[in-house]
Protein backbone atom coordinates (compact mmCIF):
# COMPACT_ATOMS: atom_id res chain seq x y z
CA UNK A 1 0.00 0.00 0.00
CA UNK A 2 1.32 3.75 -0.44
CA UNK A 3 3.05 4.80 2.58
CA UNK A 4 1.73 7.92 4.68
CA UNK A 5 4.65 9.65 4.13
CA UNK A 6 3.62 10.21 0.12
CA UNK A 7 1.83 13.17 1.05
CA UNK A 8 4.57 14.92 2.89
CA UNK A 9 6.75 14.10 -0.61
CA UNK A 10 4.18 16.02 -2.54
CA UNK A 11 4.18 18.80 -0.40
CA UNK A 12 8.04 19.26 -0.63
CA UNK A 13 7.72 19.03 -4.03
CA UNK A 14 5.27 21.26 -4.20
CA UNK A 15 6.79 23.80 -2.21
CA UNK A 16 10.16 23.81 -4.47
CA UNK A 17 7.30 24.67 -7.67
CA UNK A 18 6.00 27.18 -5.71
CA UNK A 19 9.10 29.10 -5.07
CA UNK A 20 9.62 28.33 -8.53
CA UNK A 21 6.08 30.13 -9.38
CA UNK A 22 7.38 33.58 -7.68
CA UNK A 23 10.73 33.54 -9.48
CA UNK A 24 8.91 32.89 -12.64
CA UNK A 25 6.35 35.51 -12.07
CA UNK A 26 9.17 38.30 -11.13
CA UNK A 27 10.25 37.62 -14.76
CA UNK A 28 7.32 37.93 -15.97
CA UNK A 29 6.65 41.08 -14.48
CA UNK A 30 9.53 42.80 -14.80
CA UNK A 31 9.54 41.83 -19.06
CA UNK A 32 6.09 43.07 -19.32
CA UNK A 33 6.90 46.42 -18.23
CA UNK A 34 9.75 46.35 -19.40
CA UNK A 35 8.75 45.85 -22.99
CA UNK A 36 5.99 48.16 -22.27
CA UNK A 37 8.05 50.54 -21.61
CA UNK A 38 10.32 50.49 -24.51
CA UNK A 39 7.76 50.06 -27.25
CA UNK A 40 4.35 51.40 -25.73
CA UNK A 41 2.76 48.16 -27.60
CA UNK A 42 0.23 45.53 -26.36
CA UNK A 43 1.45 43.38 -29.75
CA UNK A 44 4.96 43.27 -28.64
CA UNK A 45 4.11 42.48 -24.78
CA UNK A 46 1.72 39.61 -26.20
CA UNK A 47 4.90 38.84 -28.60
CA UNK A 48 6.64 37.93 -25.43
CA UNK A 49 4.34 36.07 -23.77
CA UNK A 50 3.27 33.95 -27.12
CA UNK A 51 7.08 33.04 -27.12
CA UNK A 52 7.60 32.05 -23.73
CA UNK A 53 4.59 29.52 -24.42
CA UNK A 54 4.25 28.77 -27.54
CA UNK A 55 7.76 26.60 -27.44
CA UNK A 56 6.35 24.72 -24.39
CA UNK A 57 3.18 23.91 -25.93
CA UNK A 58 4.60 22.33 -29.15
CA UNK A 59 6.96 20.18 -26.78
CA UNK A 60 4.21 19.13 -24.64
CA UNK A 61 3.59 16.05 -26.15
CA UNK A 62 7.00 14.20 -26.61
CA UNK A 63 7.23 15.69 -23.36
CA UNK A 64 4.53 14.12 -21.90
CA UNK A 65 5.89 10.50 -23.22
CA UNK A 66 8.77 10.67 -22.48
CA UNK A 67 7.24 11.39 -18.83
CA UNK A 68 5.76 7.83 -19.11
CA UNK A 69 8.74 6.58 -20.14
CA UNK A 70 11.74 8.06 -17.70
CA UNK A 71 12.54 9.05 -14.29
CA UNK A 72 9.58 12.08 -13.99
CA UNK A 73 11.58 13.36 -11.12
CA UNK A 74 14.80 13.94 -13.01
CA UNK A 75 12.70 15.16 -16.41
CA UNK A 76 11.58 17.50 -13.72
CA UNK A 77 15.38 18.41 -12.48
CA UNK A 78 16.26 18.85 -15.62
CA UNK A 79 13.65 21.18 -16.74
CA UNK A 80 13.99 23.68 -14.01
CA UNK A 81 17.09 23.27 -13.98
CA UNK A 82 18.08 24.16 -17.58
CA UNK A 83 15.42 26.64 -18.13
CA UNK A 84 17.47 29.35 -15.96
CA UNK A 85 19.78 28.94 -18.66
CA UNK A 86 17.60 31.37 -21.17
CA UNK A 87 16.79 34.16 -18.27
CA UNK A 88 20.44 34.15 -17.62
CA UNK A 89 21.00 34.96 -21.23
CA UNK A 90 18.65 37.88 -21.07
CA UNK A 91 20.15 39.04 -18.17
CA UNK A 92 23.34 38.73 -19.35
CA UNK A 93 22.11 40.87 -22.62
CA UNK A 94 20.65 43.60 -20.08
CA UNK A 95 24.21 43.94 -18.02
CA UNK A 96 25.95 44.44 -21.61
CA UNK A 97 23.47 47.22 -22.08
CA UNK A 98 19.26 47.57 -22.94
CA UNK A 99 18.37 44.15 -24.38
CA UNK A 100 16.23 44.72 -27.20
CA UNK A 101 12.87 42.73 -28.29
CA UNK A 102 14.18 40.37 -29.99
CA UNK A 103 17.29 39.38 -27.83
CA UNK A 104 14.25 38.97 -25.10
CA UNK A 105 11.89 37.00 -27.00
CA UNK A 106 15.08 34.08 -27.88
CA UNK A 107 16.31 33.85 -24.36
CA UNK A 108 11.94 33.86 -23.54
CA UNK A 109 11.72 30.98 -25.78
CA UNK A 110 15.01 29.17 -24.55
CA UNK A 111 13.80 29.21 -20.92
CA UNK A 112 10.33 28.00 -22.52
CA UNK A 113 11.57 24.56 -24.54
CA UNK A 114 13.07 23.33 -20.93
CA UNK A 115 10.10 23.95 -19.07
CA UNK A 116 8.52 21.77 -21.04
CA UNK A 117 9.55 19.10 -19.46
CA UNK A 118 8.54 19.75 -16.84
CA UNK A 119 3.82 19.82 -16.24
CA UNK A 120 3.31 16.61 -17.77
CA UNK A 121 6.15 14.85 -15.58
CA UNK A 122 4.61 17.27 -12.16
CA UNK A 123 1.02 16.39 -12.92
CA UNK A 124 2.03 12.36 -13.57
CA UNK A 125 4.46 12.43 -10.42
CA UNK A 126 1.27 13.62 -8.36
CA UNK A 127 -0.75 10.64 -9.52
CA UNK A 128 2.43 8.59 -8.97
CA UNK A 129 2.68 10.13 -4.99
CA UNK A 130 -1.49 10.42 -3.81
CA UNK A 131 -4.49 8.44 -3.54
CA UNK A 132 -7.41 9.30 -5.73
CA UNK A 133 -8.89 10.50 -2.27
CA UNK A 134 -5.94 13.30 -2.31
CA UNK A 135 -6.55 14.55 -5.96
CA UNK A 136 -9.14 17.12 -5.07
CA UNK A 137 -7.01 18.53 -2.28
CA UNK A 138 -3.82 18.47 -4.07
CA UNK A 139 -5.11 20.41 -7.41
CA UNK A 140 -6.23 22.70 -4.74
CA UNK A 141 -2.14 23.00 -3.66
CA UNK A 142 -1.03 23.16 -7.51
CA UNK A 143 -3.64 26.36 -7.92
CA UNK A 144 -1.89 27.46 -4.58
CA UNK A 145 1.14 27.65 -6.46
CA UNK A 146 0.78 29.02 -9.24
CA UNK A 147 -1.05 31.74 -7.38
CA UNK A 148 2.06 32.89 -6.04
CA UNK A 149 2.71 34.13 -9.56
CA UNK A 150 0.19 36.71 -9.71
CA UNK A 151 -0.24 37.13 -5.35
CA UNK A 152 3.43 37.46 -4.50
CA UNK A 153 5.34 38.28 -7.55
CA UNK A 154 3.31 41.34 -8.78
CA UNK A 155 3.49 43.17 -5.03
CA UNK A 156 7.12 42.08 -4.68
CA UNK A 157 8.11 43.08 -8.32
CA UNK A 158 6.54 46.27 -7.73
CA UNK A 159 8.26 47.78 -4.85
CA UNK A 160 11.63 46.27 -6.36
CA UNK A 161 11.32 48.47 -9.54
CA UNK A 162 10.86 51.10 -7.24
CA UNK A 163 14.51 50.92 -5.36
CA UNK A 164 16.15 49.35 -8.60
CA UNK A 165 15.72 47.78 -11.98
CA UNK A 166 14.42 44.53 -13.92
CA UNK A 167 18.23 42.88 -13.79
CA UNK A 168 17.61 42.28 -10.01
CA UNK A 169 14.21 40.54 -11.13
CA UNK A 170 16.19 38.09 -13.03
CA UNK A 171 18.88 37.35 -10.68
CA UNK A 172 16.26 36.43 -8.18
CA UNK A 173 14.55 34.07 -10.25
CA UNK A 174 18.08 32.56 -11.46
CA UNK A 175 18.70 31.99 -7.38
CA UNK A 176 15.24 30.23 -7.78
CA UNK A 177 15.95 27.08 -10.04
CA UNK A 178 18.76 25.82 -7.52
CA UNK A 179 16.17 25.45 -4.74
CA UNK A 180 13.48 24.00 -6.89
CA UNK A 181 15.56 21.30 -8.52
CA UNK A 182 17.13 20.56 -4.56
CA UNK A 183 13.39 19.92 -3.76
CA UNK A 184 13.13 17.91 -6.58
CA UNK A 185 16.25 15.78 -6.04
CA UNK A 186 14.92 15.18 -2.34
CA UNK A 187 11.57 13.44 -3.28
CA UNK A 188 13.82 11.63 -6.34
CA UNK A 189 16.02 10.00 -3.56
CA UNK A 190 12.95 8.59 -1.79
CA UNK A 191 10.50 7.59 -4.22
CA UNK A 192 11.26 5.05 -6.75
CA UNK A 193 11.70 5.70 -10.43
CA UNK A 194 8.64 3.99 -12.16
CA UNK A 195 9.73 3.54 -15.95
CA UNK A 196 8.30 1.65 -18.82
CA UNK A 197 9.48 -1.75 -18.77
CA UNK A 198 8.88 -2.16 -23.13
CA UNK A 199 9.90 1.02 -24.73
CA UNK A 200 7.19 0.61 -27.44
CA UNK A 201 8.21 3.31 -30.35
CA UNK A 202 7.21 7.08 -30.29
CA UNK A 203 4.55 6.78 -32.87
CA UNK A 204 2.55 3.80 -30.90
CA UNK A 205 3.51 6.24 -27.53
CA UNK A 206 1.99 9.28 -29.24
CA UNK A 207 -0.99 7.26 -30.44
CA UNK A 208 -1.74 5.32 -27.17
CA UNK A 209 -1.73 9.12 -25.37
CA UNK A 210 -4.07 9.88 -28.16
CA UNK A 211 -6.32 6.76 -27.74
CA UNK A 212 -6.22 7.90 -23.97
CA UNK A 213 -7.83 10.98 -24.29
CA UNK A 214 -10.26 10.09 -27.20
CA UNK A 215 -11.29 6.89 -25.27
CA UNK A 216 -14.60 8.71 -23.58
CA UNK A 217 -16.73 11.41 -25.85
CA UNK A 218 -17.15 13.36 -22.63
CA UNK A 219 -13.02 13.66 -21.86
CA UNK A 220 -12.33 14.74 -25.66
CA UNK A 221 -15.18 17.20 -25.55
CA UNK A 222 -14.02 18.81 -22.60
CA UNK A 223 -10.64 19.66 -23.95
CA UNK A 224 -11.82 20.84 -27.46
CA UNK A 225 -14.20 23.39 -24.95
CA UNK A 226 -11.14 23.67 -23.03
CA UNK A 227 -9.65 25.19 -25.63
CA UNK A 228 -11.91 27.26 -26.75
CA UNK A 229 -12.13 28.78 -22.84
CA UNK A 230 -8.65 29.29 -22.79
CA UNK A 231 -8.48 31.53 -25.84
CA UNK A 232 -10.84 34.19 -23.92
CA UNK A 233 -9.08 33.71 -20.70
CA UNK A 234 -5.92 34.28 -22.49
CA UNK A 235 -7.08 37.72 -24.02
CA UNK A 236 -7.66 38.68 -20.37
CA UNK A 237 -3.78 37.48 -18.95
CA UNK A 238 -2.58 39.11 -21.80
CA UNK A 239 -4.49 42.37 -21.84
CA UNK A 240 -4.79 43.41 -18.20
CA UNK A 241 -1.07 44.95 -17.79
CA UNK A 242 -1.22 46.99 -20.73
CA UNK A 243 -4.65 48.06 -20.08
CA UNK A 244 -3.45 49.43 -16.68
CA UNK A 245 -0.32 50.65 -17.55
CA UNK A 246 -1.96 52.85 -19.80
CA UNK A 247 -3.09 55.18 -17.04
CA UNK A 248 -0.89 53.78 -13.82
CA UNK A 249 2.52 52.86 -12.92
CA UNK A 250 4.46 49.78 -12.16
CA UNK A 251 3.86 50.06 -8.63
CA UNK A 252 0.04 50.82 -8.94
CA UNK A 253 -0.23 47.67 -11.29
CA UNK A 254 1.99 45.24 -8.83
CA UNK A 255 -0.40 46.30 -6.38
CA UNK A 256 -3.43 45.83 -8.52
CA UNK A 257 -2.19 42.66 -9.32
CA UNK A 258 -1.76 41.09 -6.53
CA UNK A 259 -5.07 42.41 -5.03
CA UNK A 260 -6.56 40.71 -7.92
CA UNK A 261 -4.50 37.46 -7.41
CA UNK A 262 -6.51 37.24 -3.80
CA UNK A 263 -9.19 35.66 -5.07
CA UNK A 264 -6.86 32.83 -6.66
CA UNK A 265 -5.57 32.56 -2.65
CA UNK A 266 -9.20 32.67 -1.18
CA UNK A 267 -10.50 29.39 -3.23
CA UNK A 268 -7.10 28.01 -3.65
CA UNK A 269 -6.71 27.93 0.06
CA UNK A 270 -10.66 26.59 0.31
CA UNK A 271 -9.54 23.67 -1.99
CA UNK A 272 -6.62 22.82 -0.13
CA UNK A 273 -8.65 22.56 3.08
CA UNK A 274 -11.37 20.77 1.46
CA UNK A 275 -11.41 19.81 -2.00
CA UNK A 276 -14.53 19.24 -3.92
CA UNK A 277 -16.64 16.51 -3.59
CA UNK A 278 -19.60 16.38 -5.72
CA UNK A 279 -21.11 18.24 -8.67
CA UNK A 280 -17.72 19.08 -10.78
CA UNK A 281 -19.22 20.07 -14.11
CA UNK A 282 -21.54 22.20 -12.53
CA UNK A 283 -19.03 24.27 -10.45
CA UNK A 284 -16.90 24.16 -13.40
CA UNK A 285 -19.86 25.81 -15.64
CA UNK A 286 -20.63 27.98 -12.96
CA UNK A 287 -17.29 29.05 -12.07
CA UNK A 288 -16.16 30.41 -16.36
CA UNK A 289 -19.86 32.21 -16.38
CA UNK A 290 -18.81 34.45 -13.14
CA UNK A 291 -15.26 34.88 -14.86
CA UNK A 292 -16.64 35.96 -18.02
CA UNK A 293 -18.54 38.87 -15.99
CA UNK A 294 -15.76 39.52 -14.25
CA UNK A 295 -14.01 40.03 -17.34
CA UNK A 296 -16.88 42.43 -19.01
CA UNK A 297 -16.72 44.78 -15.73
CA UNK A 298 -12.89 44.66 -15.27
CA UNK A 299 -12.58 46.70 -18.60
CA UNK A 300 -15.46 49.16 -18.15
CA UNK A 301 -13.60 52.13 -17.17
CA UNK A 302 -9.88 53.41 -15.82
CA UNK A 303 -10.63 53.02 -12.27
CA UNK A 304 -8.56 51.01 -10.16
CA UNK A 305 -10.67 49.74 -7.42
CA UNK A 306 -13.72 48.44 -9.83
CA UNK A 307 -10.23 46.58 -11.80
CA UNK A 308 -9.61 45.46 -8.43
CA UNK A 309 -12.79 43.97 -7.41
CA UNK A 310 -13.77 42.81 -10.67
CA UNK A 311 -10.00 40.91 -11.36
CA UNK A 312 -10.35 39.91 -7.41
CA UNK A 313 -13.82 37.99 -8.54
CA UNK A 314 -11.97 36.79 -11.85
CA UNK A 315 -8.85 35.05 -10.25
CA UNK A 316 -11.21 33.64 -7.64
CA UNK A 317 -12.57 31.10 -10.54
CA UNK A 318 -9.75 29.64 -11.52
CA UNK A 319 -9.14 27.63 -9.13
CA UNK A 320 -12.58 26.19 -8.92
CA UNK A 321 -12.38 25.72 -12.61
CA UNK A 322 -8.83 24.04 -12.95
CA UNK A 323 -9.86 21.57 -9.81
CA UNK A 324 -12.86 20.52 -11.51
CA UNK A 325 -10.74 19.72 -15.25
CA UNK A 326 -8.27 18.07 -13.50
CA UNK A 327 -10.70 15.59 -11.26
CA UNK A 328 -13.35 14.98 -14.57
CA UNK A 329 -9.95 14.19 -16.64
CA UNK A 330 -7.56 12.45 -14.49
CA UNK A 331 -10.29 10.03 -13.12
CA UNK A 332 -11.12 9.10 -16.41
CA UNK A 333 -7.49 8.19 -18.34
CA UNK A 334 -5.67 5.08 -17.11
CA UNK A 335 -2.70 5.86 -14.76
CA UNK A 336 -0.08 4.17 -16.99
CA UNK A 337 -0.61 6.77 -19.57
CA UNK A 338 -1.08 9.77 -17.30
CA UNK A 339 2.05 11.01 -18.71
CA UNK A 340 1.56 11.53 -22.67
CA UNK A 341 -2.36 11.81 -22.07
CA UNK A 342 -1.65 14.96 -19.73
CA UNK A 343 1.47 16.08 -22.49
CA UNK A 344 -1.58 16.00 -25.30
CA UNK A 345 -4.46 17.52 -23.16
CA UNK A 346 -1.49 20.38 -23.14
CA UNK A 347 -1.07 20.70 -26.15
CA UNK A 348 -4.83 20.58 -27.10
CA UNK A 349 -6.46 22.30 -23.98
CA UNK A 350 -3.69 25.32 -24.72
CA UNK A 351 -4.63 25.93 -28.28
CA UNK A 352 -6.71 28.76 -27.31
CA UNK A 353 -3.64 30.72 -25.18
CA UNK A 354 -1.51 30.89 -28.93
CA UNK A 355 -4.63 32.44 -30.67
CA UNK A 356 -5.27 34.56 -27.75
CA UNK A 357 -1.43 35.69 -27.28
CA UNK A 358 -1.12 35.79 -31.68
CA UNK A 359 -4.06 38.44 -31.65
CA UNK A 360 -5.49 40.27 -28.51
CA UNK A 361 -2.54 42.38 -28.31
CA UNK A 362 -2.65 43.33 -32.43
CA UNK A 363 -6.79 43.75 -31.81
CA UNK A 364 -6.20 45.97 -28.89
CA UNK A 365 -3.73 48.40 -30.75
CA UNK A 366 -6.16 48.44 -34.15
CA UNK A 367 -8.98 48.74 -31.92
CA UNK A 368 -7.03 51.62 -30.19
CA UNK A 369 -6.03 53.57 -33.60
CA UNK A 370 -9.87 52.98 -34.59
CA UNK A 371 -11.22 54.67 -31.28
CA UNK A 372 -8.87 57.23 -31.17
CA UNK A 373 -7.98 56.32 -27.67
CA UNK A 374 -5.19 54.93 -25.71
CA UNK A 375 -3.42 51.09 -26.01
CA UNK A 376 -5.25 50.67 -22.49
CA UNK A 377 -8.70 51.21 -23.83
CA UNK A 378 -8.20 49.24 -27.14
CA UNK A 379 -7.07 46.16 -24.45
CA UNK A 380 -10.26 46.93 -22.26
CA UNK A 381 -12.69 46.44 -25.13
CA UNK A 382 -10.63 43.50 -26.34
CA UNK A 383 -11.71 41.96 -22.33
CA UNK A 384 -14.89 42.73 -22.60
CA UNK A 385 -15.72 41.18 -25.51
CA UNK A 386 -13.92 38.20 -24.73
CA UNK A 387 -15.76 38.26 -20.94
CA UNK A 388 -18.74 37.68 -22.81
CA UNK A 389 -18.16 34.85 -25.31
CA UNK A 390 -16.45 33.09 -22.12
CA UNK A 391 -19.84 33.68 -20.70
CA UNK A 392 -21.50 32.07 -23.75
CA UNK A 393 -19.25 29.05 -23.83
CA UNK A 394 -19.14 28.22 -20.59
CA UNK A 395 -23.29 28.03 -20.80
CA UNK A 396 -22.73 25.35 -24.12
CA UNK A 397 -19.89 23.29 -22.03
CA UNK A 398 -22.86 22.57 -18.99
CA UNK A 399 -25.39 21.85 -21.92
CA UNK A 400 -23.16 18.55 -23.15
CA UNK A 401 -24.57 15.65 -21.65
CA UNK A 402 -21.34 13.72 -22.65
CA UNK A 403 -19.57 16.03 -20.66
CA UNK A 404 -21.66 16.28 -17.50
CA UNK A 405 -22.03 11.94 -18.00
CA UNK A 406 -17.89 12.01 -16.95
CA UNK A 407 -18.86 12.21 -13.19
CA UNK A 408 -20.82 9.27 -13.04
CA UNK A 409 -17.87 6.62 -15.46
CA UNK A 410 -15.30 4.15 -14.61
CA UNK A 411 -12.42 5.60 -12.28
CA UNK A 412 -8.88 5.48 -13.33
CA UNK A 413 -5.97 5.51 -11.20
CA UNK A 414 -5.99 2.53 -9.02
CA UNK A 415 -2.85 2.27 -7.57
CA UNK A 416 -0.88 -0.79 -6.85
CA UNK A 417 1.82 -1.76 -4.14
CA UNK A 418 5.18 -1.06 -6.60
CA UNK A 419 4.58 2.38 -6.39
Amino acid sequence: MKQKSNYQKFLLLWAGELISAVGGGLTSFGLGVYVFAQTGSAANMALISLLAFLPGLLLSVPAGILADRCDRRLLMMLGDGCSGIGILFILLCMLRGDATLTEICVGVAISSVFSALLDPAYRATITDLLDEEEYSKAGGMVSLAGSARYLVSPLLAGILLAVSDIKLLLVIDICTFFVTVTATGVVRKGLAAKQTADREPFAAALLAGWRAVTEKRGVFLLILLSSVLTCFMGAFQILAEPMILAFADSTTLGIGETVCALGMLGTSLLLGARGIRKGYVKVLAASLCTAGAAMVFFGLKENIYLICASGFLFFAMLPLANNCLDYLVRTNIPDETQGRAWGLIGFLSQLGYVAAYASAGLMADGLAVRMGSSVGRGAAAVIQVSGGLLVAASLLLYAVRAVRELEKGGVYGTKNDSK
